[in-house]
């Protein structure tokens, strides 16, 4: 497995299905096992890295306006700078 040919959940999804899709059928050799937890763990990777993305733009305030943003936030807002 190539890091390119797997490199976003477009294309980790449809392989990772038809895995599920296979074992429903009949039992994953050895290497599909491997292969289908190589890409779930890619998978994981991705998703969580979009998430931690999403996070780092988010300001939080308070009513009045005044920022609130949790400092675990604000520090890790700064390790991208």
């Amino acid at each position: 497995m190539s890091e390119k040919e797997y490199d976003t959940l477009d294309k980790i999804i449809p392989k990772i299905n038809e895995y599920a899709k296979i074992k429903k059928e009949r039992e994953l050799t050895e290497s599909e096992i491997k292969h289908r937890d190589i890409l779930r763990q890619r998978y994981l990777e991705i998703y969580r890295a979009g998430f931690i993305d999403q996070l780092k733009s988010i300001k939080v305030v308070d009513e009045k306006g005044n920022d609130v943003t949790p400092e675990k936030l604000r520090k890790l807002k700064e390790e991208q700078h």
